[in-house]
């Protein structure tokens, strides 16, 4: 039925063309960009013709063939033996650079072992590059043995990308892939600046607190009484209390029923409350942060929540339970809808990121009119998402990108083996230094500046293992932009995992807090000494 229902979708999808989920009354979205528009078909490869692999280049010890499917035509990927087999095709970077494209396929998957990591296997994927270095937008796990199912993602191109293309097959295992119906379509374009900025608005700059700056970390699900008090000797004001659901390490517990995600909704809102008083006592903040909502969550690539007009349903009602739960608690600053959505294509009949952060803003607004609530850009958090996501209409929004750039120097190491990636210094091609990260952070500045909204930085980091002081001097260099562009900011995390941590050193042999304070602990310290108590 599920198989059927997605089918379905992509169906329709192909015949009405994508829906940009824009409000145009608003005037922020460009009509079109060259002629490109919502809608308008970039790419097809359907491969029904004798020639359906012309220009498309194959690398790889394996092989591409055409085979014969319903009528027309498919290309069949085999890869015996690693690493794998790859077919690629360039697409108009010139017309396509700053838009986001909806990319989709119906694939076919033969017995594609299990490959290593999560972003391996079956690949769907749109390679960029240009002076902010490579970027690779793909779903992922993606791997097994399944019929023809449509696969489909968001991509977001760089406005300075110079190359663009479309990547297919089978990486880094062994496996059979076959894939139709390919789509490369413009989702949205970006929005346009307006040519006067607005004056100071109480609507749209409204934080929900009369604190100046909120500085803190990322912590929970689980509290600790002791890591409260430790919290308050650092004298932080803020904490992003995360609502994660991980008993087994699955990010995606909902699946077992949305009756079991109630209770455990329940159980942590219920832990967290008892540590609300220390947090009172102490002066910090709590921000509610539903990091597992129902039919979403990390590492499971795009969200059932955009899918399933049942899990859409649900997350507006575990907000109408939330807010009402904490309608005038003082200690909470405010609700941050979902870490790092993951929209996809939105199936008909439901809405998309944009839409639903919007309804249920609103409704908390009939509930609490006093706390702020928190939404960060789709797909997955990043800044060059704000572009396409205009302020939403309603009291009280605080706006929340998350800081993980450049990705190969931040989490060098987390997603497998890689040789020491130094900041500053040149990394994937660019020079990356404090002038390159606020280049940057710019789009994130032009928006708080174009609109007069506030922006909260809800995560970011250095992993611990970089070489030398490198993740001291990125989150010095980091936290000094937030500072001067008026931002408030919460570092990720506190007691999570030790390669996030900065009670722990650079030796990622070293299973134990270090027994003196490191060079970021210190840094972080002395930031939250400029909170006031």
């Amino acid at each position: 039925m599920m198989k059927i229902r997605c089918l379905v979708a992509l169906v329709l999808w192909m015949l009405v063309g994508v829906r940009g989920g824009e409000d145009r009354s608003n005037g922020v979205y460009a009509e079109e960009k060259e002629g490109l528009k919502p809608g308008t078909e970039v790419f097809r490869g359907d491969f029904d013709s004798a020639d359906g692999l012309k220009g498309w280049q194959i690398t790889g010890p394996g092989t591409v063939t055409l085979i014969a499917r319903e009528g027309g035509m498919a290309a069949q990927v085999d890869a015996p033996k690693m690493p794998g087999q790859k077919m690629r095709i360039k697409l108009p970077v010139e017309r396509i650079a700053g838009l986001r494209l909806a990319i989709s396929a119906l694939i076919k998957s033969e017995d594609v072992k299990t490959p290593e990591k999560s972003f391996q296997g079956i690949k769907l994927m749109l390679y960029t590059t240009g002076p902010a270095g490579p970027q690779w937008q793909h779903p992922s796990k993606l791997w097994g043995t399944f019929d023809f199912k449509p696969v489909a993602f968001l991509a977001s191109v760089p406005k300075d990308a110079t190359e663009a293309w479309l990547d297919l097959g089978v990486e880094a295992t062994t496996g059979r892939a076959v894939f139709d119906q390919i789509k490369v379509m413009v989702q949205a374009v970006p929005r346009t600046r307006p040519a006067v900025r607005p004056a100071l608005s109480a609507v749209n700059s409204n934080r929900c607190t009369e604190i100046s700056r909120l500085r803190g970390v990322m912590y929970g699900p689980a509290g600790k009484a002791e890591d409260i008090e430790t919290l308050a000797k650092w004298n932080v004001n803020l904490i992003r209390w995360q609502l994660h659901w991980v008993p087994g390490g699955k990010h995606d517990a909902w699946r077992d029923g949305l009756e079991a995600y109630d209770k455990w909704i329940d159980h942590t809102l219920d832990q967290m409350d008892t540590l609300l008083p220390l947090c009172e006592k102490h002066g910090i903040k709590v921000l509610i942060d539903l990091h597992t909502p129902p039919g979403g969550g990390i590492n499971i690539g795009a969200w059932a929540l955009f899918e399933e007009k049942k899990y859409q349903d649900h997350f507006i009602k575990v907000w109408d339970r939330i807010s009402a739960r904490y309608k005038g608690n003082k200690t909470i600053w405010g609700y941050d809808l979902a870490n790092e959505p993951i929209e996809g294509l939105t199936a008909p009949g439901l809405l998309g990121w944009r839409e639903l952060a919007l309804a249920v803003s609103e409704r908390i607004r009939k509930v609490d009119a006093d706390h702020a609530i928190i939404v960060e850009p789709g797909p997955g958090g990043d800044w060059e998402n704000l572009p396409f996501f205009p302020p939403l209409p309603v009291k009280g929004i605080v706006y929340s990108p998350h800081m993980y750039k450049p990705g190969q120097f931040t989490h060098q190491g987390v997603f497998g083996k890689s040789a020491p990636i130094a900041y500053p210094g040149e990394i994937a091609g660019k020079q990356w230094d404090k002038a390159a990260m606020r280049q940057a952070l710019s789009e994130i500045r032009d928006y708080q500046l174009d609109y007069d909204v506030p922006i909260y930085i809800g995560e970011f980091s250095a992993i611990r293992w970089a070489p030398g002081e490198s993740a001291r001097d990125y989150l010095a260099d980091c936290i000094s932009l937030f500072e001067e562009f008026g931002w408030d900011w919460s570092y990720h995390a506190f007691r999570e995992w030790s390669g996030w941590s900065v009670e722990y050193g650079s030796d990622p042999k070293d299973t134990k807090p270090s027994e003196t304070q490191t060079s970021r602990e210190i840094l972080l310290r002395g930031w939250f000494g400029k909170n006031g108590r």
